[in-house]
């Protein structure tokens, strides 16, 4: 199977669609916006790529039939495409991550594993294999086979010499949201009860694919510190700029579609810019 890299060198045409304090986006292809930022130059990633489970099927959601099509942007164009399409997007993070930093992806069946492949044959080293359990999972409506109730992260570093951050102390304490699974003051295990986003969190609308901010928050309170660069290079709705900047953290977010720019990233990371509260002890 044909890979091919788009990684280019010229970055003098990147620019900002919005910025606030230290929290930038940019609107484009994900591989040609990732080609022009600077080498080794972000702390942690985390990617919540296309899926490619957008096949006419219907699933539940708040006890209605609905389609399980999100857009055309999550539908497949076949296994050797979507591969490609996966192989190339990590191969650019790769580049623009620091020797020590890592990543984190996050997928069901129908990409996890893909991503898993690409990220071996990269040579990226698997630090963990996280399974987000959501307590408050939409049922099945076929009953023709077991209620899809979780979700996969992938944990990995460049290489297997990479010394990669990990806030051992901060992941220990606490009770972590009231996650059933996580005992205080004993090690956090690689099965996350995290139920999915609250009300709260779709005030300014609702995207398709929105991950939990207590979910993104524990990636990064775990994996960063400090005024480290986190990068989502499939922002959406910027749930990942919002944790960063609340954990006080610098965030760069590229996604291709500028409605979800406007209309739900930018207001959430404005919002998030007015007032700062720390989240270690309230996620």
């Amino acid at each position: 199977m044909k890979t091919t890299s788009n990684v280019a060198t010229n970055k003098s045409s990147l620019r900002p669609y919005f910025a606030v304090g230290d929290a930038t986006l940019y609107l484009g292809d994900v591989i040609e916006t990732l080609s022009k930022l600077p080498e080794e130059s972000i702390d942690l990633i985390f990617a919540d790529p296309p899926y490619n489970l957008s096949n006419d099927g219907f699933t539940c959601h708040a006890g209605r039939r609905v389609s399980v099509n999100k857009g055309k942007w999550d539908k497949s164009a076949g296994i050797e495409l979507d591969f490609e399409f996966h192989y190339n997007w990590i191969d650019a993070c790769k580049r623009v991550l620091k020797p020590n930093g890592s990543i984190f992806i996050s997928g069901t069946y129908h990409s996890i594993y893909v991503c898993g492949f690409a990220l071996q044959l990269q040579k990226w080293h698997l630090i963990n294999d996280i399974c987000w359990f959501k307590p408050n999972a939409s049922p099945n409506l076929s009953c023709r086979m077991f209620t899809a109730s979780h979700e996969m992260l992938l944990w990995a570093r460049k290489s297997k010499r990479s010394k990669h951050k990990f806030n051992y102390a901060a992941m220990k304490t606490g009770t972590w949201n009231g996650d059933s699974i996580k005992q205080p003051g004993k090690q956090m295990r690689s099965v996350w009860a995290i139920g999915t986003p609250k009300n709260g969190e779709k005030k300014y609308g609702k995207h398709p694919t929105q991950k939990p901010l207590a979910l993104v928050s524990r990636v990064i309170l775990a994996a960063s510190d400090d005024n480290d660069m986190v990068t989502d290079p499939f922002c959406g709705s910027a749930t990942t700029g919002v944790a960063a900047i609340l954990a006080n953290r610098k965030f760069i977010g590229i996604d291709n579609n500028a409605n979800y720019l406007d209309d739900l990233a930018i207001p959430r990371l404005q919002e998030a810019s007015l007032s700062k509260p720390s989240l270690v002890e309230s996620v």
